[in-house]
C-alpha cells in the first residue's frame, strides 16, 4: 500500500480540481440566489405596477385596495396574466388548465351574502370565478361579525353585498363583481339569475328559499342551495348530498316537503348537517313584544324570523366552504365522484310500498294493481312527518318499519297512513280491522295526539301548496 504524500505532484492536482470545484458551485449557488431575488423584485414591481394602475382608474372615492365605490368593470386588461396565473398556481396545478380556463369564464351568483354566502364568494373569488353577481338587501350588523367572511366593525351599517365586494376586491382585482341590494323575489327574480352558470342559494328564509329553488329547477339554472347551519356544533356531520337525502335537518324537512309538493323531488345539490336538533332553541322575545300584537308581524318583511337562532360562527363557514367547493368541481368538467350521503334508503320505501299494498290485498281481498300513494309519498309519511319513527311511544326506529292504514273505517291516503314496527303493525291491522277497535282504544289518546298533530302537517302543507298554486 503506497503512502498518501501531501507534496506529490498527483496529490497537488486533485486539490486544485477539488478548490476550483467548490468555486464553481459556490458561483453556481450565488448565480441562482441572485435571479430568485431578481425575480422577486420583478414579480413586486408588476404587483405595484398593476396596483397603480387599478387605483388610477378609480374616481378617488377608494384607497386603491378595493374599498370605496366602483363601477363594476374589471381590470384585467392593467392586471398582467403571468400575476394571475402565479395567484392561481395552486388551482392550476388541481384542475389544469382546460378546468381553469372554464372557472375563469365562468359566471355564478350568490343569492344570500351573510354566514353562508360571504364564505361561498371569498372562495369563488379566490379560484378565479371570472364573473360574481352578490343579492343580499341585508345590511352588517354587530351579530354578523361572529360569522361573515369579510366584515369588520368599519363595514356595520353598511349593505352586506358593498361589504363583501370590497373584500373581494383586496385579492383579485381582475375578476367583476356585480353587487345588488336587492331582495330576490320569484315575481322579478328572474332578472337577477340571467347569464348565470350557477346559482349558490344562502337564503335563511324557507318561502324564499323554496321560490329560488323552484324557479331555478322550472328554468334548468344549475343551483347548489345551502340547509340549516343554525343551533349546529359538529363540523364532522357536515355533508353534500342530492336534497332527497338529506335528514336531521328541520329547514331541510321544511323546503324538501314544500318542494314536493311543486313536484320537484330530487335534483338539487345542497349541503346539510346530520346533526340532530339539540337543546339550542330560538332566542326568546321579551314579554312586551308579546303585548304588541302576533310576533309574526313584528318582523320588517313577511316570513322573516323575528327571534334570533344561535349560530356558532364556525359552521357557517363551514357550510360556505362546501357550496364553493362543489360549485368549482363542476365548472371545471371535475365534480366530485361521489359525495357520501347518510342516507340511502330508495329500496326501502320502495319494499314499505310493496308491503302496505300487499297488506291492503290480504285486507280487502282483490288485486290492487297501484296505491293511491307512490314511494315519493311513503318517503314524505316516513320521514318527513314522522321523522323515521313509530307513532307509538317512546318512538324508536323500527327494527322492521311497516306502514298501515290509522282508521279501517276511511280509505287509505297519505292522511291515514302511520309507520309502526311490524309486530305492532301485525297488532294493529287485527284489532283494528278485523275486531273493528278504534285505534285510541287499542294504542291510547296519547297516541291518536300524535297522529292528530302529525295530520295537521300534512294538511298545513296541503293548504301551502293551494295557496302557492
Amino acid at each position: 500500500m503506497s503512502r498518501f504524500d501531501p507534496r506529490s505532484h498527483k496529490t497537488q492536482l486533485v486539490f486544485t480540481a477539488l478548490a476550483a470545484s467548490a468555486l464553481t458551485a459556490a458561483a453556481i449557488t450565488s448565480y441562482n440566489s441572485y435571479s430568485r431575488q431578481k425575480k422577486r423584485d420583478e414579480l413586486n414591481r408588476q404587483v405595484l405596477t398593476s396596483v397603480a394602475a387599478y387605483s388610477s382608474e378609480r374616481d378617488g372615492s377608494g384607497d386603491g385596495y378595493g374599498n370605496g365605490e366602483w363601477d363594476g368593470t374589471a381590470s384585467s386588461a392593467t392586471y398582467d396574466e403571468d400575476l394571475i396565473r402565479e395567484q392561481l398556481a395552486r388551482n392550476y396545478a388541481f384542475f389544469g388548465e382546460e378546468g381553469m380556463k372554464k372557472i375563469r369564464g365562468a359566471s355564478v351568483a350568490v343569492i344570500g351574502c351573510g354566514g353562508v354566502g360571504s364564505w361561498a364568494a371569498v372562495m369563488l373569488a379566490r379560484s378565479g370565478v371570472a364573473k360574481i353577481r352578490l343579492v343580499d338587501f341585508d345590511y352588517v350588523t354587530l351579530s354578523s361579525l361572529n360569522r361573515h367572511a369579510a366584515a369588520g366593525l368599519a363595514d356595520v351599517g353598511t349593505p352586506k353585498v358593498r361589504c363583501l365586494e370590497n373584500a373581494l376586491r383586496k385579492f383579485s382585482r381582475w375578476i367583476e363583481i356585480d353587487p345588488r341590494i336587492e331582495l330576490w323575489k320569484k315575481e322579478d327574480g328572474g332578472a337577477l339569475l340571467e347569464g348565470v352558470d350557477w346559482v349558490i342559494d344562502a337564503i335563511d328564509n324557507i318561502s324564499t328559499k323554496v321560490d329560488l329553488l323552484h324557479y331555478c329547477h322550472s328554468n334548468n339554472i344549475k343551483v347548489f342551495s345551502s340547509m340549516g347551519a343554525g343551533a349546529k356544533s359538529d363540523p364532522s356531520r357536515v355533508q353534500i348530498s342530492d336534497i332527497s337525502y338529506t335528514v336531521y335537518d328541520p329547514l331541510a324537512r321544511s323546503v324538501r316537503r314544500r318542494l314536493r309538493l311543486l313536484g320537484v323531488h330530487f335534483g338539487i345539490p345542497v349541503v346539510y348537517s346530520t346533526e340532530a336538533p339539540g337543546d339550542v332553541k330560538l332566542l326568546p322575545l321579551p314579554e312586551e313584544e308579546f303585548q304588541k300584537g302576533d310576533v309574526k308581524e313584528l318582523g320588517v318583511l313577511e316570513d322573516f324570523r323575528v327571534r334570533i337562532l344561535p349560530v356558532l360562527g364556525s359552521l357557517p363557514s363551514i357550510f360556505g366552504l362546501h357550496a364553493a367547493t362543489y360549485v368549482l368541481c363542476e365548472l371545471a368538467g371535475k365534480p366530485i365522484s361521489n359525495p357520501l350521503p347518510v342516507k340511502n334508503r330508495r329500496k326501502l320505501y320502495e319494499k314499505m310500498n310493496r308491503d302496505l299494498q300487499l297488506r291492503e290485498q290480504r285486507i280487502t281481498g282483490e288485486t290492487i294493481n297501484r296505491l293511491p300513494i307512490d314511494d315519493n309519498d311513503i318517503f314524505m309519511i316516513f320521514e318527513d312527518v314522522y321523522r323515521g319513527r313509530s307513532i307509538l311511544p317512546p318512538h324508536d326506529v323500527p327494527n322492521k318499519p311497516a306502514l298501515v292504514r290509522w282508521d279501517y273505517t276511511r280509505p287509505l291516503s297519505a292522511d291515514n297512513i302511520v309507520p309502526m314496527d311490524q309486530p305492532d303493525a301485525d297488532k294493529h291491522i287485527r284489532r283494528c280491522h278485523d275486531l273493528k277497535e278504534r285505534p285510541e282504544d287499542v294504542w291510547g289518546q296519547e297516541v291518536r295526539a300524535v297522529y292528530e298533530r302529525r295530520m295537521q302537517e300534512i294538511l298545513k302543507d296541503k293548504q301551502w301548496f293551494m295557496e302557492m298554486s
